[in-house]
């Protein structure tokens, strides 16, 4: 399969769906907008208390829902309580998502494991099996990669990275995730680069792969980034080709 021709580089992808005023990022709504305007969809996937997979961003419900907590301790009869943004629109759960979207445009799922790996992966590829949609997945953690490439490795993986400012993370795993140097156990099929640190030394090495630009937010970004990326993920605003 030649990627540089798959779905992965064809069409600018919405991040979180395409999420604006009234639809809140990675719900229903945003997701329906953006099946109804034909954008790829990246989004994000928890596993909670129960095993169920949710689809959320954060670790912790405040910023989205206003209550506090944390979305792994949540159990799915829960999900009805948390409403995004005050909106009408409550966390999803990641088999509601696959129903809306249905294979109408394909999904970029971000895996959101900072954990043992397994049990999430587990699940996560059990339900992708049954989907007839286009898919791939992608991680910061190359981990996470490391097990679809074992136990699935006709699935496309991508390795999430950035400079990671102003994150809690340790010098160490800062310095190996910034310069991607567990690609050679995660072994990826794509790199998913923070736009704002583009073009970089540490992506040039990987030149044979394609690049994906993340979040773009305007139109001058879009044009800025574009000459060093082969797609992008963008927000509040459609990229005009």
């Amino acid at each position: 399969m030649d990627i540089f021709k798959s779905w992965l580089v064809e069409r600018c992808i919405a991040h979180r769906g395409l999420h604006n005023d009234e639809f809140p990022e990675n719900s229903l709504g945003a997701f329906q907008n953006a099946v109804n305007n034909g954008y790829p969809i990246e989004l994000d996937v928890h596993i909670i208390a129960d095993g169920t997979l949710v689809v959320f961003h954060d670790d912790s419900l405040s910023r989205m829902t206003g209550k506090d907590g944390y979305i792994k301790n949540l159990i799915k009869s829960d999900l009805k309580n948390y409403h995004l943004n005050g909106s009408e629109y409550i966390i999803p759960s990641f088999d509601e998502v696959l129903s809306l979207i249905n294979g109408e445009v394909p999904i970029l799922i971000e895996v959101k494991n900072t954990s043992k790996v397994g049990s999430l992966e587990n699940k996560l590829l059990e339900t992708l099996r049954s989907y007839n949609g286009e898919y791939a997945i992608e991680s910061f953690n190359p981990y996470v990669l490391e097990w679809f490439k074992k136990n699935a490795p006709d699935i496309l993986r991508g390795q999430l990275a950035g400079y990671f400012k102003g994150e809690k993370l340790g010098f160490v795993k800062k310095f190996a995730l910034k310069r991607m140097l567990l690609n050679k156990i995660a072994k990826p099929d794509f790199i998913a680069y923070e736009a704002s640190h583009l073009p970089n030394r540490f992506v040039r090495k990987y030149k044979t792969l394609p690049l994906i630009a993340w979040t773009i937010r305007s139109q001058e970004d879009y044009l800025k980034v574009v000459q060093y990326s082969d797609n992008v993920i963008f927000e509040n605003f459609e990229p005009k080709i």
